[in-house]
């Protein structure tokens, strides 16, 4: 298992429970259809388990941001304790407070 989830008020709350790799990614994404298909809750909020992602992170971020804008649903995703996100290769940027 690579993603948790809990439906609370409307909203799917999915978490990565570890940074992914090119060998884990398509299952995350795979798991990540297939909790959202099940519930078809109003909103997801997909949680990254680091402020810096991986590549292969990202990309089952942009597989489930094209399959949640195909249904209406709105999707969130922010980092542990909702630090801001910083893509691969970037400089990190201060947190405010």
């Amino acid at each position: 298992m690579l993603v948790s989830h809990v439906l609370e008020d409307g909203t799917l709350h999915l978490r990565l429970l570890r940074e992914l790799d090119v060998t884990s990614r398509a299952a995350a994404a795979l798991e990540i259809e297939a909790i959202v298909s099940a519930y078809r809750p109003l909103r997801v909020l997909l949680e990254f388990p680091s402020s810096s992602p991986s590549a292969a992170s990202f990309s089952a971020l942009a597989r489930a941001r094209r399959m949640c804008a195909s249904l209406g649903i709105t999707l969130t995703v922010s980092g542990p304790g909702s630090v801001p996100l910083q893509a691969p290769g970037s400089a990190p940027r201060a947190r405010t407070a």
